[in-house]
């Protein structure tokens, strides 16, 4: 498995590397004024350079087309076909991508995996396709690339811890 694979393997199901993109600007932007769409691109592309990524992306997506084909075994395709909403194995593979980057990923995912934003909606309404997994994959993906962003911002306001401590 390349990087290479990886994208062929998003846009056989639908998913650009921009639309990915979009959703890191729209996480980031409020934060950082100057972000410009190719660097979310590039922050993306950053992440699916990760074997461990690459994998992730190969697993779930496969569980997928599987699922499309009605290749698994019961009660693993029904499940799939019905999209369970406490199945949540699908939410713990796209976690295994935000967890390489901290809280700002996972609370991220958290609020992607809620609003459904861009690429994620579509995905979510499936049409003729299953994406049980796809959807939170490509959540992880923009919630990894966005922490990845603000965590090489180094216009950055510091914390420091002490500047509050009288509000606690």
């Amino acid at each position: 498995m390349t990087y290479d694979d990886c994208v062929e393997l998003l846009q056989r199901r639908g998913v650009t590397l921009t639309s990915i993109s979009e959703i890191v600007y729209q996480l980031q932007h409020p934060y950082n004024a100057v972000l410009k769409q190719e660097d979310c691109l590039d922050s993306v592309k950053a992440i699916l350079r990760k074997r461990e990524v690459q994998y992730t992306l190969l697993t779930g997506i496969t569980l997928d087309i599987l699922a499309e084909q009605q290749l698994l075994p019961e009660p693993l395709q029904s499940i799939m076909e019905a999209d369970e909403s406490l199945y949540g194995v699908d939410e713990t593979l796209a976690l295994g991508i935000t967890n390489m980057f901290g809280t700002i990923a996972l609370t991220s995912f958290g609020y992607l995996d809620k609003a459904k934003v861009g690429i994620i909606q579509q995905l979510n309404n499936k049409g003729d396709h299953v994406h049980v997994f796809l959807d939170d994959l490509v959540a992880g993906l923009a919630a990894a690339a966005s922490a990845r962003i603000a965590h090489h911002d180094v216009n950055a306001r510091q914390y420091d811890v002490s500047e509050n401590i009288d509000e606690v």
